[in-house]
């Protein structure tokens, strides 16, 4: 028998190994049978065109430095008239805000007649368009501006104190209606200054000398003003709690006084705490008090301290909505001060509305003196933007 040569036994592995692929065998480690090449057409990605968030439209764009500085004033007339001197505040000094003073008893239809005087001058050429806060002191027994016909004779704030909650904020609701029906929106109440007790409330001629409390410990006062707040909101009125940061503990009036000095109010008083309740229970506006107090900044009346407003009532207790000044026409507090820096240094400490409701006729100087230095300051051109646009914001929010 022939042996196999060398090329025979190649042969046989050759033809062995073949079969072994085609069995499969060794597929684990066999390369695979390349792919005819061709060139593919890839589809390109489908991603979601996400959708732009709008630029919040700046509320004061497109108005003038005259028509910023207007709606950082809120100027009086009398509640029975249109006094000439305010409704020319509105038509050439851009004022957006107006205040009815003094006691009417001629009713709602009277009441309309007057507002309406004002609100008609609202335009493009004056208030940039927008509406006008037209605010009077509604908050009941001795303090309530508008009388007769069609509005109700309001209980003090001590009476609605000792209401039930629930019922306070119907009554308010029907007060606030009262109001909308006569052209008023804004009313500059509850009162939430804290009194330690009935003792003391004979000692305060601000607020105890009228019955404007709602009683003498935080729970009550916060628990009627939320109320009373509530039933405002809902009819349309825009409520103003005051004066921060509170008139509890001070023995004299300041509007008749001068030098009238807290000596006892501090950062973390219950009184103090009482406003930052009403903050977190959604509090749009705060009137500041022209007091002094030596443990905050005896520097000079609440009004003009940064300390307060902006330290204090804006960045601890977190107030981002419009602050206002008490009359700072008429007030025997702050006289000591030019009518124009007392506007001015109400503006620069954080102050968004400066009241002038018993002497309209400081508008025109006190108006011009704020424009004219928004025009040659910078910074206190930011100032007025600032303050502008929260008043504006408010507006917005509130009249759509």
């Amino acid at each position: 028998m022939r042996r196999p040569t060398t090329r025979m036994l190649r042969a046989a592995a050759v033809v062995a190994l073949a079969g072994l692929l085609g069995s499969g065998l060794l597929s684990g480690c066999a390369v695979p049978t390349p792919k005819p090449h061709h060139t593919a057409s890839v589809a390109p990605s489908r991603r979601a065109t996400p959708t732009p968030t709008p630029t919040p439209t700046d509320p004061i764009a497109g108005m003038t430095l005259q028509q910023k500085v207007g709606q950082l004033f809120m100027v009086g007339t009398q509640a029975t008239a249109a006094d000439p001197t305010t409704l020319d505040a509105v038509k050439s000094l851009h004022v957006g805000n107006v205040f009815l003073a003094g006691r009417s008893h001629g009713g709602v239809a009277a009441t309309k007649a007057v507002v309406s005087q004002f609100t008609s001058l609202v335009g493009a050429d004056t208030t940039a368009g927008l509406p006008l806060f037209v605010a009077t002191d509604q908050e009941g027994g001795e303090v309530q501006v508008l009388n007769g016909p069609g509005f109700e004779d309001m209980p003090s704030g001590l009476q609605q104190g000792g209401m039930d909650p629930m019922q306070l904020k119907d009554a308010a609701l029907g007060w606030g209606g009262e109001l909308m029906a006569s052209g008023v929106n804004m009313n500059l109440a509850p009162v939430v200054d804290l009194i330690p007790s009935p003792q003391d409330a004979a000692n305060n001629p601000p607020i105890g000398g009228f019955d404007r409390q709602y009683g003498y410990d935080p729970a009550t006062i916060t628990t009627h003003a939320d109320a009373f707040r509530a039933g405002m909101d809902t009819a349309g009125v825009v409520p103003v709690i005051k004066h921060f940061p509170g008139l509890g503990a001070v023995t004299e009036n300041t509007d008749t006084d001068s030098g009238v000095t807290d000596t006892i109010t501090t950062a973390t008083s219950p009184s103090v705490g009482v406003f930052g309740t009403e903050i977190q229970h959604g509090a749009r506006v705060v009137m500041m008090s022209t007091a002094i107090y030596t443990q905050l900044d005896p520097g000079g009346p609440a009004v003009f301290s940064s300390a307060i407003v902006t330290g204090l009532l804006r960045q601890k207790l977190g107030f981002n909505g419009v602050i206002m000044s008490d009359d700072m026409s008429a007030a025997e507090q702050t006289s000591a001060w030019s009518p124009a820096d007392r506007a001015v240094l109400a503006l620069e400490a954080g102050v968004d509305i400066v009241l002038l409701s018993a002497d309209p006729s400081l508008a025109a100087p006190v108006v011009s003196a704020v424009a004219t230095k928004a025009q040659s300051d910078p910074a206190f051109a930011k100032v007025v933007d600032a303050a502008a646009r929260r008043v504006v914001q408010l507006k917005r929010d509130q009249f759509g």
